[in-house]
């Protein structure tokens, strides 16, 4: 197996580097930002500290209507706002969200037709030309890593929720200061941290060969085991806060290898109810499919349970599902999909959704719709 090994962005990080936007924007041709962004970043007076840092902040056209979960009518709202305003790149601030919805306006903004001609799976991201708009990413939760990343995750207007991936979205640069993330409150740090702690799990566990991409992966894991709940807790707590940025941004850098089934059955219940948040669900998640997962090591990663179980500081690999358990117990998540108002009567359409998604493919046991179902009851 031939494996693409690709990291591009321009990455500033620690305390402080919010001070380089100006130069970050000129460096990358961005003039006139239409800066995307959500409500939620606006009312913790986030936005006001990025405007203050550009070199015109009356050059700059804001988008705060970002969604939970972005939809191509939101993304199609904001290419408006970008055309109509003549802006030459985009400013994404917020969580994933807000950087995924800025990369669909970076490719609808400046090409034709509708976004599910440029999803992945519809071989949409040859069509993705070096004309999408830059992006500078300044992410506010320490979760999806998206900063880093050549893809978003987008609901298609056809219901669908896919992968829109180019290296032309990659952002040419990535302002990583966790001082925006010292307010976040605290269900959201526990949410976005488990969601970065998943794609550190998954991203490993991928079967692809990308040996530096799971170094990154693994590291990023322990990082985030050791730091998660002081940051939850102890939100101004700013070596921990520092900590999962940095465990947020490796699990994105090793994205490249893969995820698995965690987010095939997330994306496609984020798409059945758009109300749910994804690194929730991730959470609720990992046990069942760690434990689906536990007999698809072959002779070349026949350790990485064993790794992963260093990694989080338990001494079998029997007890790595407890552990996950256990850990969203701590944090105060939910205790099951059940407690989020899923039940079983979307089992079907959801199965349907997980079997388009790449993660279905890149999981290092294919799941079958048997398995599907059973991973989802032990979930509930």
């Amino acid at each position: 197996m031939i494996s693409l090994i690709n990291y591009m962005t321009r990455v500033r990080f620690g305390y402080g580097s919010l001070e380089a936007l100006s130069e970050e924007a000129a460096s990358a041709g961005i003039a006139r930002p239409l800066v995307v962004t959500d409500k939620g970043v606006v009312a913790a007076g986030l936005l006001e500290r990025v405007l203050a840092r550009l070199a015109d902040r009356k050059a700059a056209t804001l988008f705060d209507a970002t969604p939970a979960n972005p939809h191509e009518a939101a993304v199609q709202d904001a290419a408006r706002c970008f055309r109509e305003a003549d802006c030459d790149g985009i400013v994404a601030l917020g969580g994933g969200s807000s950087i995924d919805l800025a990369k669909g306006v970076a490719v609808c903004a400046r090409h034709d037709g509708e976004l599910k001609r440029y999803a992945a799976i519809e071989g949409g991201a040859a069509r993705i030309t070096s004309n999408a708009a830059p992006i500078i990413a300044i992410p506010t939760t320490a979760g999806t890593g998206s900063e880093v990343g050549s893809g978003a995750i987008l609901i298609l207007a056809d219901g669908r929720k896919l992968g829109v991936i180019s290296p032309h979205l990659l952002p040419k640069a990535a302002i990583c200061d966790p001082e925006l993330t010292l307010t976040l409150p605290a269900a959201l740090t526990a949410a976005t941290g488990m969601d970065a702690i998943a794609h550190c799990v998954e991203t490993f566990l991928a079967p692809a060969i990308n040996y530096p991409a799971e170094a990154i992966a693994i590291d990023g894991l322990r990082r985030a085991w050791r730091h998660i709940e002081t940051a939850t807790f102890e939100p101004h707590n700013r070596i921990a806060r520092e900590q999962m940025m940095s465990a947020s941004m490796q699990g994105a850098l090793a994205f490249q290898k893969g995820l698995g089934c965690v987010h095939s059955i997330s994306h496609a219940l984020g798409a059945i109810d758009p109300r749910l948040h994804h690194g929730t669900l991730n959470a609720l998640l990992l046990p069942a499919v760690l434990s689906f997962n536990r007999t698809a090591q072959s002779v070349v990663d026949a350790h990485k349970m064993e790794r992963i179980a260093e990694a989080i500081g338990v001494a079998r690999v029997d007890a790595i599902v407890p552990a996950f358990r256990q850990l969203n117990a701590r944090l105060g998540l939910p205790d099951g999909l059940r407690a989020l108002g899923v039940t079983d009567a979307v089992f079907d359409a959801l199965i349907d959704y997980a079997f388009q998604d790449r993660g279905h493919a890149n999981n290092p046991r294919t799941p079958s719709r048997e398995d599907y179902v059973a991973i989802l009851n032990e979930s509930m």
